[in-house]
């Protein structure tokens, strides 16, 4: 009984010294001093800011450089333009394309893909894009999702759609182009599916394989072997099947499309977001609006693959085609749709294009006619309302994760400033500190 009673006050003798520190490493703050803070939310650039970091979360957000308290950590940013961590609505982390793509899902194991991912999740992170959307790929995104969460691997916050949901011969179909019997796993094909029943089981499969969206491939693509890229390649009943199901499962819908009837086919069905919509007219920008559908138009992804299809030998025959023609035309339609009202999240389709060099969206954005501010706000606030991620991201406002990045010069000067990522923040850790 005494040795009981004994034991007992040691432990809580014990526990004084964690406590202590428990309270004391709490009570820690980081001061982040702004020259210049961006506030998206509100379209104005604040001067002489300070941000206060508690743990992985902002607390503060005050005028002035506020004086550190002792045990405090202060980050001098006065001669760096700040604002909220960037996020990519649409990014492939798995691969990266290249001369002879096509080639290497012959000689690229579910290894090779993983051990590639990584590099590209920290470049992409290092290059100021602190969350992204990763709309499709092999299923590795969803491991490469879950060794981030994990701190397994050094990324940006992550939501996949693990595997793309293709009608046969579709711009997801994987083995289009190859001869029968190259590809024997029923898994590699379990999400290109036609009619309605069909439709339904891939959702629930990607749900259960942990996917955190759904994408499908509503019309045809550039960058497969198919020979026509503006097709619409699902009906009005499987689209409405997947949506509703998708919506059963709490997930939302981005649709791939180029093409001016696969684009309101998937808005009438519901879907949450069109991707690169290059092709879309005025009665489909009205219907974005009557819909409230998001727009995500990657116009980096058709400047990268028109200029590669002009490199003798880049591309296939069939690929080059659609590249020359689809590509130029995505940034003449993005300034349409803006100017028109319709919502506009950013998206870049990294991966079809170097990863890192997602900020050029920026450049072509204004390009088009957008401010600079408007082009952040993008980036930041609407993506987050699109990722359904308003809540933990997009402003720098207290209660949010410490996603923060800074960038040399003023991008509301010049727009190349957003190449200029020196300072890389997520969740209260610094990454990037130039």
């Amino acid at each position: 009984m005494e040795e009981s009673v004994v034991y007992s006050s040691m432990k809580k003798l014990l526990l004084i010294p964690t406590l202590f520190w428990a309270c004391f490493v709490f009570s820690q703050k980081t001061i982040i001093y702004c020259g210049r803070l961006i506030d998206p939310k509100a379209g104005e650039v604040l001067t002489e800011m300070s941000v206060i970091v508690a743990g992985n979360s902002i607390v503060e957000v005050k005028k002035g450089y506020i004086a550190a308290a002792a045990g405090d950590k202060t980050i001098d940013l006065k001669n760096r333009t700040v604002m909220p961590g960037l996020i990519d609505s649409h990014v492939h982390l798995e691969s990266e394309f290249g001369q002879n793509a096509q080639l290497k899902r012959f000689t690229d194991g579910t290894a090779d893909i993983a051990f590639q991912s990584t590099v590209y999740a920290k470049t992409t992170l290092m290059a100021g894009f602190t969350t992204v959307r990763d709309v499709g790929g092999t299923g590795v995104n969803i491991a490469l999702r879950n060794a981030i969460r994990r701190g397994i691997v050094v990324g940006p916050h992550m939501l996949t759609a693990g595997k793309i949901i293709s009608s046969t011969g579709g711009h997801g179909d994987p083995t289009h182009g190859y001869r029968d019997g190259l590809y024997t796993e029923p898994s590699f094909t379990e999400t290109v599916v036609d009619g309605k029943d069909a439709c339904i089981k891939a959702v629930r499969q990607m749900y259960k394989e942990g996917a955190d969206l759904i994408k499908i491939t509503a019309s045809g693509g550039v960058l497969s072997l198919e020979k026509d890229g503006s097709g619409a390649q699902f009906s009005d009943e499987e689209l409405r099947a997947i949506v509703a199901t998708a919506k059963d499962y709490g997930m939302a819908v981005a649709a791939h499309a180029h093409g001016a009837e696969a684009i309101k086919r998937a808005i009438r069905a519901g879907v949450t977001s069109i991707e690169h919509g290059t092709f879309m007219d005025d009665e489909g920008m009205a219907l974005m609006k009557q819909y409230g559908t998001w727009y995500v138009p990657t116009i980096i992804a058709g400047k990268s693959v028109a200029d590669s299809a002009k490199k003798p030998g880049f591309f296939p025959p069939v690929i080059a085609g659609k590249a020359l023609a689809i590509g130029p035309t995505l940034q003449a339609t993005f300034g349409k749709a803006y100017k028109a009202g319709v919502k506009i999240a950013f998206g870049t389709d990294a991966g079809v294009y170097a990863h890192g060099k997602n900020w050029m969206e920026f450049v072509y954005m204004t390009e088009a006619g957008m401010p600079a501010l408007e082009a952040i706000k993008c980036a930041t606030v609407n993506a987050s309302e699109l990722l359904g991620l308003s809540d933990k991201t997009g402003t720098i406002e207290p209660g949010k994760w410490a996603d923060i990045i800074a960038v040399e010069g003023d991008p509301t000067k010049d727009i190349h400033a957003m190449g200029q990522v020196r300072f890389v923040m997520k969740e209260g850790v610094v990454y990037k500190n130039e």
